[in-house]
């Protein structure tokens, strides 16, 4: 078996039983908490800039997919978030794709800045100046409703009649998407053959890693 055989084996191997889990949380009143920006964030939108802030995710609570999020897992995937958001390469789209992998030519926005706020994963976002981050911000200068969803890959599993993200939850990134006409309607998709997300790098995924080692010394 040559190289690319095996690689393409212990990608499918990696991702077996995994799943694309996108969930769903409305933006503050106009698309930005006021008290979430500094000073010189209201100054880039008094230019002409936009900027949109508030919940991305939230831990511990069924969300409207009828899926929780333990904080232990959403903790860790945001500590590792932190370095893309860090490197500028904490990107977004419009709308979910049916697939693992941020396409770059759809990007319309970029996470600047997340943390942890209780339970809450709070956080502030720059629309881009490109096609899809034009449309974005038509949508919310004409008063669209917007929310902020998460995309990451991951497996679940019943316990005492809720469903629980396993560990293995990978975060990869956080769309906008119209609300919902009903809780619940964006659903977890059936499990396809998708590889691992290219967004991170190797020095990312052994820095979850060491998150993760980090996180089993705290708890003991």
């Amino acid at each position: 078996m040559d190289a690319a055989a095996s690689k393409t084996l212990l990608q499918r191997f990696l991702t077996m039983g995994k799943v694309l889990l996108r969930e769903y949380y409305a933006l503050c009143e106009g698309g930005v908490c006021q008290d979430l920006l500094t000073e010189e964030e209201k100054r880039f939108i008094k230019e002409g800039g936009m900027m949109l802030s508030g919940k991305l995710q939230e831990a511990d609570v069924q969300n409207g997919n009828g899926r929780i999020y333990p904080y232990r897992v959403l903790m860790r995937e945001i500590d590792t978030y932190k370095k893309l958001v860090k490197e500028n390469r904490a990107l977004g789209e419009l709308d979910h794709p049916d697939d693992s992998v941020i396409n770059l030519k759809n990007a319309s926005h970029m996470v600047t800045d997340v943390w942890m706020e209780n339970k809450n994963v709070m956080g502030k976002v720059k629309v881009l100046d490109t096609p899809s981050g034009n449309i974005l911000r038509g949508l919310v200068n004409s008063g669209a409703q917007l929310g902020i969803s998460s995309r990451g890959m991951g497996s679940v599993s019943e316990a005492q009649g809720q469903t629980i993200v396993e560990d293995d939850f990978q975060l990869i990134c956080f769309d906008f998407v119209s609300e919902p006409s009903t809780p619940g309607a964006y659903m977890m998709k059936e499990a396809k053959d998708l590889s691992t997300p290219n967004v991170f790098t190797k020095a990312d995924r052994i820095n979850r890693l060491l998150n993760e080692v980090l996180s089993d010394d705290n708890l003991e």
